[in-house]
């Protein structure tokens, strides 16, 4: 397997950048990209959407309540259940797989969101070393977590 190289990295940066910029008209502000650890500490939100065919592993979308409320609010949402939270940050991690496959080719295949809810998530997750993506939007730290190789 090969590893992602900085166009496809790119990709997932430029990608949340526009999610965000686009639905809240506020810009994130990218605030490191990395090689994470083991030892990596998502938020309590976190959607995950894993990709096999052309490529093997995942991404994750990990937020905090109050920015994903604000996300929401933003979009006239009243329901900030955290079922409702779940829902919304699943639905951010899909639109970056979405804008993957674009990018990567049609032979990516990419899962249904899993939707989960806890500090520790993303350390079951990912293997050794994921790419790591942080930001600041609207004063709250995000974090999007690339965790692929290519196949061929």
């Amino acid at each position: 397997m090969a590893t992602l190289n900085e166009t496809d990295l790119k990709l997932f940066v430029d990608s949340i950048r526009t999610y965000l910029k686009v639905t809240t008209r506020q810009e994130p502000q990218i605030t490191s990209a990395f090689l994470g650890t083991e030892d990596l500490e998502g938020f309590e939100f976190n959607g995950i959407v894993t990709f096999s065919g052309s490529h093997n592993g995942h991404v994750v979308v990990s937020m905090p309540a109050r920015l994903v409320r604000e996300i929401l609010l933003l979009q006239h949402e009243t329901d900030l259940r955290d079922s409702n939270l779940l829902d919304a940050v699943g639905e951010i991690a899909n639109t970056l797989a979405g804008n993957a496959r674009k990018s990567l080719g049609s032979e990516l295949d990419i899962s249904v969101p899993v939707k989960v809810q806890g500090l520790n998530s993303i350390k079951a997750r990912v293997r050794k070393h994921p790419y790591v993506i942080t930001l600041r939007w609207n004063h709250y730290e995000a974090m999007v977590c690339v965790d692929m190789d290519r196949r061929h």
